[in-house]
């Protein structure tokens, strides 16, 4: 039985998860250290950090070239959500633990290809 599981679990990551959620920090950001505190720790177990995994990226490096962002990036932290490469949106800003799921919920339902 638990191999059935792993097995579930390799195929469904391998399986077009084209969501990934990217946050844009900095070093010295208190909002970023809050998010850290507050969401990371329990987001690759969550739902959402399921369908749309957490990458970081410095927002004062080069920006991933793969991606066609709507607009420009200016204030850490902001989460992008990206499906296919393409941004869905975004959340500017941490607004805490009451707010953070429920925007994210409502970004990752706009996903064209979404499969949950």
């Amino acid at each position: 039985m638990r191999l059935i599981a792993v097995l579930f679990l390799l195929l469904s990551s391998m399986v077009g998860n084209a969501a990934e959620l990217l946050m844009f920090e900095e070093r010295g950001c208190i909002w970023c250290r809050r998010f850290d505190a507050e969401i990371a720790p329990a987001y690759p177990k969550t739902i959402e950090g399921q369908q749309a995994p957490l990458r970081r990226v410095d927002i004062h490096q080069q920006h991933p070239t793969d991606i066609v962002f709507t607009e420009a990036l200016r204030f850490t932290p902001t989460f992008v959500l990206v499906d296919n490469n393409r941004e869905v949106g975004r959340i500017t800003g941490y607004p805490g633990t009451e707010f953070f799921y429920p925007l994210l919920t409502q970004l990752l339902a706009k996903r064209p290809n979404k499969t949950q």
